[in-house]
């Protein structure tokens, strides 16, 4: 899959990610929960949608805030892939919040 180029990806983040931001390399987000036990069921439930895409976050945890960070390694880059990763884990958070 082919890498997106930075403009390419600041101009979808307009579009398809407003919550997400992009240091030039990484799609990144950080969410925040009541606790610790939501902020890891959250996790969990992303790494089950990750594994399913075969695509796997760069992430942490510090208690009740999880930061979330996709980047395409072999395409060097931000590729489709991250966008749709990055669409899952926002849908999984609006799950998350109700």
């Amino acid at each position: 899959m082919k890498a997106f180029s930075k403009t390419e990806v600041k101009d979808l983040l307009l579009v398809k990610l407003k919550d997400w931001s992009f240091d030039g390399t990484y799609l990144s987000r950080t969410f925040k929960f009541n606790n610790f036990v939501n902020a890891f069921s959250f996790m969990t439930s992303v790494a089950l949608e990750a594994e399913k895409m075969e695509h796997h976050p760069e992430w942490s945890n510090i208690y009740n805030v999880v930061t979330i960070k996709l980047n395409s390694h072999d395409a060097k880059g931000v590729t489709q892939l991250d966008f749709d990763l990055a669409q899952t884990v926002d849908s999984l958070f609006e799950k998350c919040k109700n």
